[in-house]
């Protein structure tokens, strides 16, 4: 696992701090994975989201069982990489 220094202001560091001492989080580096963790999902769904809207205003167009089974491949792969990262 690799290592990484940040600086924060102190009413930063002070909340981080906070957060660990109420017993959420076992440590600053537990905080911050999740934060990080939390940041990758909120960005996922916009990009699902993004790629929904785009779905919804294209031309309408007929989907082969092909079509489906590449979408459905995709979609195990990307809930399988998500799993990994947990």
């Amino acid at each position: 696992m690799q290592s990484m220094n940040i600086s924060l202001p102190d009413p930063l560091k002070q909340f981080v701090d906070r957060q660990v001492s109420m017993g959420r989080y076992s440590s600053v580096s537990e905080y911050v994975r999740e934060l990080i963790r939390a940041d990758e999902r909120r960005k996922a769904e916009e990009q699902l989201e993004a790629k929904l809207l785009e779905g919804l205003n294209s031309a309408e167009s007929a989907l082969t069982p092909a079509d489906w089974s590449a979408i459905r491949r995709e979609a195990v792969a990307q809930v399988e990489a998500r799993k990994k990262t947990r």
